[in-house]
């Protein structure tokens, strides 16, 4: 089976419509809700979008041959930034409830929470909604935005014990945590892609060079987007490693990391870097890669055919990178 763990909601332009409310009243009509129904949310999976080369998000799978797909919120559309932390709140709330009325109409999607990341609250109350995620609705596991401050500010490092409410609780849970960077806005220098692999990169480093693993030994992270740049500039952290008597390999083994990554070159370095037991086939099919590469005329997010011309990977180590790792760390039955 294909298990893709990165996918994004293809949710009705209603629910956009009633965020561009939220940010226009600031709060002030109250919450009311984006009154999705099932149809509409059928509606936008099978829609095609120019976004996505204009293929719909279940035409995309049906193609690929995705068995299950863990759907997350849109991290662009996240506005974890916004003011007052309410609008946070409630977006996120109902783009929770969409992904819950998606997964009940399409078979193939588990749901993945995003969390209310206002920094006017704590992480202690974010929790709140991945409590209700997982107990009420049946999802998976988390979406985690290692900047909240969505670039304004320079948030704590993912070692701070700052988080550690947020780990607790996925632990309690007993589900995993996926890192993915957000929306960047001014001053920040990079681009909203570029952050990606600025805010990852700095998501494992500041993880694997602090205590949380000793502190929360059941904590399930899986770095979106290959690590960032992590496995391109491994020898920068494994020198300084070599000095302190430290395995950086064996550090890197800690975390899980997903496949993401738009070439096969660098999967199989990620796969060379981290071994094929810690890597999850992870497509965001569709989305940022959903554009047909000239030179192959395949999809350039068609992952698992990237996957497939790795020659020396072995049937085994196939297998448990599409299928057995994800369905061992998400508890997946089905």
């Amino acid at each position: 089976m294909y298990i893709d763990v990165h996918g994004h909601i293809s949710a009705p332009a209603e629910l956009y419509a009633y965020k561009a409310g939220l940010l226009a009243h600031r709060g002030a009509h109250g919450r009311s809700g984006a009154g999705l129904d099932k149809d509409q949310v059928a509606a936008a999976l099978d829609a095609p979008s120019k976004s996505f080369g204009g293929v719909s998000h279940r035409r995309h799978l049906d193609d690929a041959g995705i068995d299950l797909q863990l759907v997350s919120p849109r991290p662009f559309q996240m506005m974890h930034s916004e003011s007052p932390a309410k609008l946070v709140e409630w977006f996120t709330a109902e783009t929770n409830d969409a992904i819950h009325l998606a997964c009940q109409v399409e078979p193939r999607f588990r749901g993945v929470a995003g969390l209310p990341q206002s920094m006017e609250l704590t992480p202690a109350a974010w929790t709140a909604e991945l409590r209700r995620c997982v107990t009420e609705l049946g999802f998976v596991g988390a979406m985690l935005n290692p900047d909240p401050c969505e670039g304004l500010a320079q948030p704590p490092g993912l070692g701070d014990r700052f988080w550690y409410p947020v780990w607790e609780a996925l632990c309690e849970l007993d589900v995993p945590v996926l890192i993915h960077s957000a929306g960047c806005r001014p001053p920040a220098r990079e681009s909203y892609s570029l952050h990606f692999v600025q805010e990852e990169t700095l998501a494992v480093v500041g993880l694997l060079q602090s205590a949380v693993f000793k502190d929360f030994p059941d904590l399930k992270v899986i770095v979106s987007h290959g690590g960032g740049a992590i496995p391109y500039q491994k020898g920068r952290f494994y020198a300084s490693a070599v000095r302190q008597g430290i395995a950086f390999e064996e550090q890197l083994r800690q975390l899980y990391f997903d496949t993401c990554l738009y070439t096969a070159d660098a999967i199989e370095l990620l796969i060379r870097t981290v071994g094929a037991d810690r890597c999850l086939f992870g497509s965001e099919k569709p989305g940022t890669g959903s554009v047909r590469d000239p030179a192959t005329g395949r999809w350039i997010d068609d992952i698992h055919l990237l996957i497939g011309d790795i020659a020396w990977l072995t049937d085994a180590d196939r297998a448990q990178l599409f299928e057995g790792t994800a369905r061992a760390l998400f508890r997946l039955e089905h």
